[in-house]
């Protein structure tokens, strides 16, 4: 076992790393967060102070970072898990355990977590087909399968990682970096298509075809802020440089004003809709008789449309 580390710690840590990704795809309690991460490592280990300081300092690292479109993000929950285990085992300062630990891991887990989607989307096309076939329970069946490949990409690597040592994790990083590139560059070729794939069909389910005016705007808007913010950065990075006494800092495009201007567009296309759907109700119905005798009512219908 891992120097300090017992063996009933790396079994419940490794349960752990097991859980907290399901939570995250499913039943989000926030348990899957960083900060609560380190939160039950601490505990765990004996030493919560500790745990909170590498589970906040990791959770401020993947503040606003998000898997829109499918994409990978670093896996900063398991980062925090190792971190904190190895930093309270080992008597590792939380500051060094973060650097040479929590985020190394946090980064190889991106290459896990493309192996978890790839593998599940074998059960995704046996669910297709029992689709078909109109077998309910084998749809079932095979949705929970789903939860192999997720669990394990997690678990494995933690299991492995606590057992064998923070050596261990630093060679596993090495080796994949210097003797498996073409594995890591493809994964991380996959990974970089995913958000597009995941983006094209979230367009393809969306009534992009009603709102197309909005879907432009946001893009102009999101392109312009980029364009601005971006210069205005460079232009006080190069002053920052010419002047020492310049010590003004400028912020980057904060993503959530770019949230906020959605969730305004998205308010008044919600108010619209809602008052056009009012007056629908009050208004009088047209019927027509159809050969199944199927009433219709006049009115736009609300929802997928594509």
């Amino acid at each position: 076992m891992g120097t300090g580390i017992a063996i009933w710690q790396v079994i419940i840590l490794t349960i752990y790393s097991m859980y907290q990704i399901m939570d995250e795809l499913t039943l989000q309690t926030s348990l899957s967060q960083p900060v609560w991460a380190g939160l039950i490592a601490g505990l765990v280990m004996g030493d919560i102070k500790t745990g909170l300081i590498i589970g906040g300092s990791l959770q401020l690292t993947v503040l606003g970072v998000g898997t829109f479109g499918g994409a990978s993000k670093i896996d900063a929950n398991s980062g925090t898990v190792m971190a904190t285990a190895f930093a309270i085992g080992t008597g590792m300062r939380p500051e060094v355990a973060v650097a040479a630990l929590g985020v190394p891991v946090a980064s190889l887990m991106i290459q896990t977590d493309i192996l978890a989607r790839f593998a599940n989307t074998f059960f995704q096309h046996r669910v297709d087909k029992m689709i078909d076939k109109e077998d309910y329970k084998g749809i079932e069946r095979n949705y929970l399968y789903g939860v192999l490949p997720w669990t394990l990409s997690r678990g494995i690597p933690v299991f492995l990682a606590l057992a064998f040592g923070g050596p261990f994790v630093r060679s596993a990083v090495t080796y994949m970096n210097a003797n498996l590139d073409w594995l890591s560059n493809g994964l991380a070729t996959a990974g970089a298509l995913l958000p597009a794939v995941g983006f094209a069909i979230l367009l393809r389910y969306l009534p992009v075809k009603k709102h197309w005016p909005y879907l432009i705007l946001g893009f102009v808007i999101t392109a312009l802020m980029s364009t601005v913010y971006g210069n205005i950065s460079l232009i006080g990075t190069t002053l920052a440089g010419m002047n020492k006494t310049f010590t003004t800092a400028f912020a980057s495009l904060p993503m959530l004003g770019i949230a906020l201007i959605g969730f305004a567009l998205a308010a008044i296309e919600y108010n619209r809709a809602s008052r056009e759907m009012a007056k629908a109700e009050n208004a009088p119905t047209k019927t027509t008789t159809t050969d199944n005798n199927i009433e219709e009512q006049d009115g736009e219908i609300h929802g997928d449309e594509i």
